[in-house]
């Protein structure tokens, strides 16, 4: 990599910049066809509620389906592609609803899976940047994500952009006043998120080997894409863990050569996170620290907001630090190695 790189001159950096305009321009594009989709959503509710998807997408689907569970009350499971794409096999969809979700939409797993589950019943809702994609023909409702071209290797402002349509989803399926609120602030809310300065990861991290990033709730699904992303931009292990699950093992690993990310909102999740902060300060552990204030370590400054949007807030201001991590670890993380950015999964 060219040594003179800044971590403002990379697309990365460009890219996830522009989430909050990407948000305001979905928002404007699919308000008819999210409402449309509520009242169909409400009308009859389904049985059971799949998500396909790989990647980061499969991450934001973790994210969906605790709001899903929790806030409309449908039973939310993930999909495997492979059962159609490998394996030829389709389970019975009736009265399901399968939530397919891509940025390119060209994967052939996920197009052959969406298609099997369409074949069998299920209702498809496709959540897609590229509109001329087959996943976003296939659907009985596509929602864009209106991200714009994304060329960085990394995906940053179409993730967000996929966790803004979930919850404009949650939002018009529910009706509930607190989740339409919370819709509406994100906009402005990722401006000022992305002014987060997390550079006291950084001496943390730059030298770092291993990391766990743990989430806990629909934060999760957050955590679970910043291990993603420091894998990917900055070429070391990271592996996110539940606040639930770590203590069952993993535990076992962290002291003070392995750092901790530890991400938390302000809802009913928040005690066992803290909680685990004091149990990890104990080990020595270079904790860094996002969402929770007067607790041991390395505290990163995070904007209070409804706890439904605080874990997307949470990962704006993360892409800005891990690409200036990603450019003092001497790497590109706008060009990976080995990776490119329609992985095309069969």
């Amino acid at each position: 990599m060219n040594k003179t790189i800044s971590p403002q001159s990379t697309l990365m950096f460009a890219e996830a910049a522009e989430a909050a305009e990407a948000v305001r321009r979905q928002h404007a594009r699919n308000a008819d066809a999210a409402a449309r989709l509520g009242t169909f959503l409400r009308s009859g509710p389904p049985r059971v509620l799949a998500t396909l998807a790989r990647g980061s997408s499969d991450n934001a689907a973790t994210f969906a389906r605790y709001l899903i569970e929790t806030r409309a009350g449908v039973l939310t499971s993930s999909a495997s592609p492979s059962i159609a794409s490998v394996y030829d096999a389709a389970p019975p969809m009736a009265g399901a609803v399968m939530l397919a979700i891509s940025q390119s939409g060209r994967s052939p797993d996920l197009v052959a899976a969406a298609r099997a589950a369409k074949e069998q019943g299920a209702f498809l809702v496709c959540l897609v940047n590229d509109e001329q994609s087959p996943l976003f023909a296939l659907a009985d409702t596509a929602l864009p994500l209106c991200a714009g071209p994304e060329k960085s290797v990394a995906a940053t402002k179409s993730f967000i952009a996929t966790l803004a349509a979930v919850l404009h989803i949650l939002a018009e399926w529910t009706q509930d006043p607190s989740v339409v609120e919370a819709v509406a602030a994100l906009p402005n809310l990722l401006e000022h998120a992305w002014m987060q300065d997390w550079s006291a990861a950084l001496p943390v991290l730059r030298d770092a080997d291993h990391l766990y990033v743990v989430g806990r709730g629909h934060g999760f699904g957050i955590a679970q894409e910043m291990a993603l992303k420091v894998k990917e931009t900055c070429g070391f292990h990271a592996e996110a863990f539940s606040a639930a699950e770590i203590r069952h093992g993993p535990m076992a690993l962290v002291g003070p050569a392995f750092p901790v990310l530890l991400t938390a909102q302000n809802d009913e999740s928040q005690p066992s996170v803290r909680a685990l902060a004091v149990e990890f300060a104990g080990r020595s552990a270079p904790l860094l620290i996002a969402g929770l204030t007067d607790v041991p370590g390395t505290v990163l400054p995070a904007l209070s907001a409804d706890p439904l949007i605080q874990p997307v807030l949470l990962i704006q201001s993360f892409y800005r630090m891990v690409n200036a991590l990603a450019v003092a670890r001497g790497r590109d993380p706008d060009r990976p190695p080995t990776l490119a950015k329609v992985t095309e999964t069969v």
